[in-house]
């Protein structure tokens, strides 16, 4: 039975917590949270801290759920593992290149198992667009964006990610991950631009940017992000790739609100285009936000019992975040910006 300790009870946090509440193979032994509320009535009978540290030295967990704000991350995750457990920390990893690959660096050396919170991994429907994706060849156009037009508590949120994150590295990682996963070549170089539509964040923080990267094998990727109550709900989920021989598109795209969180990951079904004619690709019976994180704190155990190598898996998750802290330099700076290798 694996010992879980769970850092962060807002969406995500409480979504892991559920899993491993369900999970056969974990037992809850500690909630941390700021506000010292578990909220689910499903999460109330574990112990509760508002202090990290403090939870961690007295429940003695194997495994450590880290769901907090980025900036907490790398500290949390390399005080779990320094104290023997393995961690799963949701994405972005850190708020630097240097940083994550600090965290790797400390899992490698002191054989700790680390699964960085990239959901859209887990997501069969989003399996098969990349393997029709791959399956067509490259170089490739990638087309993706995310735009949230969000009031209320959900502005408040994302007002309190943009005090160190912006929208296009925060859900950028993830689309980043899905672009990458389809070319497997060297991204080169990065142009980016934003805008800061709100007086309610930060001078020096924008809550609109988009950017265009470069790769190794002639690919290109456009990626754009949003939020706040200003962004249009038209065109705000984007997601196809073209290549030679054809593209692969997102068909329910625009479905629903911007503020439905199993609306991002839902595909819905795929229109494969090929030369000589279309295919589409009906994908029913997806799987929801909750199961989605079900699957992933199952793959995060499975790797603790059957020892699985997650080197492929950090690299990517250092490489995805290079890119999108790149094209972040390239917004605030106004200048492309050239990548080294970031692994």
């Amino acid at each position: 039975m694996t010992r879980v300790l769970i850092a962060g009870l807002g969406n995500m946090g409480r979504a892991h917590a559920l899993a491993h509440h369900r999970h056969p193979a974990a037992r809850i032994v500690g909630l941390v949270d700021r506000s010292g509320t578990a909220g689910h009535p499903d999460l109330a009978p574990y112990p509760l801290f508002t202090d990290f540290h403090t939870a961690l030295a007295e429940t003695k967990p194997d495994l450590v759920i880290i769901a907090t704000y980025t900036e907490t991350h790398v500290p949390y995750a390399i005080a779990a593992m320094e104290a023997g457990c393995h961690v799963f920390v949701e994405k972005p990893l850190a708020l630097t290149v240097a940083e994550a690959q600090s965290v790797v660096e400390t899992a490698t050396r002191l054989n700790r198992k680390l699964v960085v919170g990239y959901i859209l991994r887990h997501h069969p429907s989003w399996q098969r667009l990349i393997a029709e994706a791959r399956a067509l060849g490259g170089p490739y156009v990638f087309r993706f964006n995310l735009n949230q037009q969000s009031t209320g508590a959900t502005w408040e949120t994302h007002k309190a990610l943009m005090q160190t994150t912006s929208p296009i590295v925060d859900c950028g990682v993830h689309y980043v991950d899905v672009m990458c996963q389809i070319t497997d070549a060297r991204p080169l170089r990065l142009h980016g631009m934003g805008l800061r539509l709100s007086d309610e964040i930060a001078a020096d923080m924008y809550n609109y940017g988009q950017f265009q990267v470069f790769f190794d094998d002639g690919s290109i990727g456009w990626y754009e992000a949003g939020w706040g109550p200003m962004i249009s709900e038209t065109a705000f989920f984007v997601k196809d790739v073209v290549s030679p021989m054809g593209s692969v598109s997102i068909t329910d795209a625009d479905k629903g609100r911007s503020d439905d969180v199993d609306g991002h990951t839902r595909v819905g079904g795929l229109l494969v285009h090929r030369l000589d004619g279309d295919q589409r690709i009906d994908l029913p019976d997806e799987p929801g936000h909750q199961a989605l994180c079900e699957a992933e704190q199952a793959y995060m155990l499975a790797a603790i019992a059957e020892d699985t190598d997650l080197t492929r898996h950090m690299r990517d998750a250092v490489t995805s975040l290079a890119i999108c802290l790149a094209a972040d330099a390239s917004i605030r700076t106004g200048t492309p910006v050239t990548l080294g290798d970031p692994t």
